[in-house]
């Protein structure tokens, strides 16, 4: 009789698992710190953040997978491949980056935001989202997927007596809880047409489902797609990122943008992409409709933001996210359409991985310009250069790379390459979706970057503007901008990690 003991391999896991051990010990540790010493959670977060993405590096040279079925090693719950590091470099990198975010953040909050509880959650949303990729059954992806998003609509919500806060935590509550139940009744469907939950299993079921068990077979798809689409902030399941981003702590706002969306996309690739492959007839359009509907109702909403409005900067970015998370779908799409899926899925990594690390610049620069301005509205830039050059040529440059104009070559090559796949697989309708949607785009994002260097209308206070760069925030400037830099010089570096023996 084989024995149903099997060793983990805790080198392959090491990532989420750092990553949830620290925020045990920052549970803890808040128990006994003196209020005096609380912020010392926030640098012992950084740090386990930091030490989570270092352990991506001895899993560079090979797939390693574990938790696998005793009687068939080929088929496993947790797999390190390069799509896992990919998506897991993005969300330990960008949580990290968040976490500098954070440290200044809860500063200045003045105690209306609890530290141990903030440490607490956020790293196990964190944990959460570097597990999802790594996921290779449906039912590890689901609590991946709940263990990344209960904790973060809690982190929305964690400012006391914020009527705002508390609203938008609600509305990301409710959408989060209806792509939970939709996506757990799709999945169910799936399972019982299939009789497993292991993702190369259901794609080699689903294609031999008795006649009696199709229709429960396709509505099982359709439902887990719907989920999926809910957490992505597709159209129309959309409704909840601007007053969400507006309400929450801004940190968590950026936090929500890039490994929100990361968590989300991963999910949907490795449902459509590994388990469905055998129904690309039916998710590829599908999925091409809503990129095209979320690239153009979320360019839409951020060019009809008025920059006088209050929080016009967080809702712009708002509306850019849900404009960027349509250009992400694309090739997605396209994956159904083409010969080779994994060169489209490398396009979204790419993209995604552009994507984050200036967006989160583009928050940075809006938690400093919030420090001094409380309503931060995009009126409230005017100037900037005359106040911080530095700081204003690093926002222009991070909103010249989501529009993907030069010098942010980094963004003009990831929209290329996303351009490119809709071309590769035919989808030339969507193509021109895109390059209309880049010129809206262009309006709003170089309206907010000619704002930056008019003259101010009044002058600017030397005093405030060197309050305006505590060390944790100009560390995460600092990061952002030196990468964006970076992958402008060598953008090839990145379609090159990305698109090579992903699964």
């Amino acid at each position: 009789m084989s024995s149903l003991v099997q060793s983990v391999d805790w080198l392959a896991i090491a990532p989420p698992t750092v990553a949830a051990v620290v925020g045990l010990v920052v549970l803890v540790a808040d128990l006994f710190l003196a209020e005096s010493r609380k912020p010392l959670l926030g640098w012992i977060a950084v740090g386990g953040l930091a030490v989570a993405a270092l352990m991506l590096l001895p899993l560079l040279d090979a797939d390693r997978s574990t938790f696998c079925l005793v009687g068939d090693t080929e088929v496993c719950s947790y797999t390190a491949d390069r799509f896992t590091l990919v998506i897991q470099l993005l969300v330990l990198g960008g949580a990290l980056l968040c976490a500098l975010l954070s440290v200044t953040a809860l500063k200045d909050s003045g105690k209306r935001l609890p530290e141990g509880e903030y440490w607490f959650l956020f790293l196990s949303s964190a944990a959460g989202a570097a597990l999802l990729p790594a996921s290779r059954d449906l039912a590890t992806l689901v609590v991946a997927l709940e263990v990344a998003s209960l904790p973060a609509f809690a982190l929305v919500g964690l400012r006391h007596g914020d009527r705002r806060s508390s609203e938008a935590a609600l509305k990301f509550f409710l959408s989060s809880v209806t792509a939970t139940a939709v996506s757990l009744l799709g999945i169910s469907f799936v399972y019982a047409a299939t009789g497993t939950l292991h993702l190369t299993r259901v794609a080699e079921r689903i294609q031999d489902v008795d006649g009696q068990l199709a229709t429960l077979a396709q509505t099982g798809v359709v439902l887990t797609l719907v989920g999926f689409a809910f957490k992505t902030a597709a159209v129309p399941f959309h409704f909840w990122v601007p007053d969400t981003y507006v309400g929450a702590p801004l940190p968590i706002a950026a936090y929500l943008s890039v490994i929100g969306k990361a968590v989300g996309f991963s999910g949907l690739i490795l449902v459509t992409v590994v388990a469905l492959p055998s129904y690309a007839d039916a998710w590829a359009p599908a999925l091409a409709v809503l990129a095209a509907l979320t690239m153009t109702v979320g360019n839409v909403g951020a060019l009809r933001q008025q920059s006088t409005r209050a929080y016009s900067a967080v809702r712009l970015l708002a509306w850019s996210s849900v404009g960027q998370a349509g250009y992400l779908l694309v090739p997605i799409a396209a994956a159904g359409y083409s010969d080779d899926p994994e060169k489209s899925v490398g396009s979204t990594l790419a993209y995604a991985l552009m994507y984050g690390a200036v967006n989160l610049g583009a928050f940075a620069v809006a938690a400093l310009v919030g420090r001094t301005h409380r309503l931060n509205r995009v009126a409230d830039y005017r100037g900037l250069y005359a106040a911080s050059p530095l700081t204003a040529l690093l926002m222009g440059f991070f909103l010249l790379c989501l529009a993907g104009l030069p010098p942010g070559v980094i963004g003009l090559f990831a929209k290329v390459t996303v351009f490119a796949a809709a071309v590769d697989a035919g989808l030339g309708w969507l193509a021109v979706v895109m390059a209309v949607n880049v010129v809206i785009a262009l309006v709003y994002y170089l309206r907010w970057t000619a704002l930056l260097f008019r003259a101010p209308e009044t002058a600017p206070d030397g005093e405030t503007a060197a309050r305006r760069l505590p060390t944790p925030l100009t560390a995460a400037l600092a990061l952002t901008g030196v990468l964006g830099i970076a992958l402008s010089g060598a953008p090839q570096l990145v379609l090159r990690f990305t698109e090579t023996g992903l699964f």
